[in-house]
């Protein structure tokens, strides 16, 4: 069997492997980036997070993406039971880009993709990772190409950003229950038909069930007249529900008049498609020779789109450590890489949990907010969750449980 070398190999050319690619090919490593897809190919997650932006910018992928036509993005909207409120990620506590995109992400993951490999890294579709062996003095992977016979990779570092493939973590054990409910989400594309006037097509819209708190669902408008739409509610709610995925879908957001009446019009002529059981975690985010990046180590929950964002921000601390180690420095991937990338996501925990139990949308939905607090929650939900100079980072559960008890009374 022959096998090749690389410095870097990356299982997984989504946005993780692709911006992760970008800033190691920027300390001039060998990187191999090894998709078991071909791109483009569908993916969900399209509305992006401001802070996202940064770390495409380090990656010296900005221009590309900015040329690639994607529908403008300055912030999110919220409805509930005929209650209207958005958030104008401009104006925000936290400095830093306020602006991005939404983006089918298809075609967004075939931009980065592709940019990776201006930048120099080689990136090769449908090569499936087989097995992984960490007993040598370098981790080894075997490989299936398209055609012609397996091989085998000898890398001096691995990251795993397959995404929920999660590679590594069925192959080395690692996989643990989420401690958060199972939900599901139904969803497809649109042409929505929306009137103009009548929608912000600049912002996501994310509106709550008129009678279920826990029931919400996803308007994420695209350049061109079409958006992603979809609805996450518990397992067994979806369930109640029969006839086609499509059908299902139509009947749950008849039930949201606001949104019944926005999408009048729409044409439905995408596949639907649903996934179940999304929450994932893992016992470690690293080891020996390799570290998960993005999904593959940990995913929340849909409700507040960060999934792209800590799967950047993992690239960018996974990158750093990778930089001081190969200079020779000793790294403590706990303390360097896993507890960082873990208090940004445990930020976002405390509003996703808080916003099923109805909490946060109480928040949302004050009459009279404070404004300073607008804009420290306005920038959690642009992304800037590692921002401890923000109280409601620095101090999140106690912070935003004082703040749904004023808003409570």
């Amino acid at each position: 069997m022959k096998t090749e070398s690389a410095d870097i190999l990356i299982i997984g050319a989504g946005p993780a492997g692709s911006v992760a690619a970008g800033l190691l090919r920027k300390q001039g490593r060998e990187v191999l980036v090894l998709e078991r897809e071909q791109f483009p190919r569908f993916s969900i997650g399209e509305s992006l997070l401001p802070q996202s932006m940064q770390y495409i910018e380090e990656a010296g992928f900005l221009q590309d993406v900015v040329e690639a036509g994607f529908q403008f993005k300055n912030g999110a909207a919220f409805e509930r039971a005929g209650k209207y409120t958005d958030f104008d990620f401009r104006d925000k506590f936290t400095p830093g880009w306020g602006t991005t995109y939404q983006v089918q992400r298809g075609h967004f993951d075939h931009v980065l993709a592709k940019a990776a490999e201006r930048k120099g890294a080689t990136v090769r579709f449908r090569h499936e990772v087989l097995t992984v062996d960490f007993s040598g003095e370098k981790p080894e992977v075997t490989v299936r190409p398209p055609e012609g016979e397996t091989y085998r990779v000898q890398a001096r570092f691995i990251l795993d950003a397959s995404g929920f493939g999660r590679v590594l973590p069925r192959m080395l054990n690692l996989e643990t229950p989420s401690n958060f409910p199972v939900r599901g989400a139904i969803f497809t594309h649109v042409e929505d038909r929306i009137p103009p006037g009548t929608f912000d097509r600049n912002k996501i819209r994310v509106t709550t069930h008129p009678e279920h708190v826990h029931v919400w669902y996803w308007t994420i408008p695209f350049s061109g007249g079409r958006c992603s739409l979809g609805v996450v509610a518990k397992k067994e709610y979806l369930e109640q529900y029969t006839g086609t995925d499509t059908e299902r879908l139509q009947a749950i957001v008849n039930e949201a008049p606001s949104l019944r009446n926005l999408l009048k019009d729409a044409v439905w002529d995408t596949p639907t498609r649903k996934l179940t059981g999304y929450a994932a975690n893992v016992k470690s985010l690293w080891g020996p020779g390799f570290a998960l990046l993005g999904n593959a180590g940990e995913f929340l929950d849909p409700v507040f789109s960060s999934g792209v964002t800590i799967a950047f921000k993992s690239a960018s601390l996974a990158s750093a450590c990778i930089a001081r180690e190969f200079a020779g420095e000793k790294v403590d991937w706990e303390k360097d890489y896993a507890v960082p990338l873990k208090a940004g996501v445990d930020t976002f925990r405390t509003f996703v949990e808080s916003w099923y139990e109805g909490g946060f949308q109480n928040v949302i939905f004050h009459p009279n907010p404070s404004e300073d607090v607008r804009r420290m929650i306005s920038a959690i939900l642009a992304g800037y969750a590692w921002d401890k100079n923000n109280p409601y980072v620095a101090d999140s559960k106690r912070r935003l449980g004082v703040l749904e008890e004023l808003c409570a009374a």
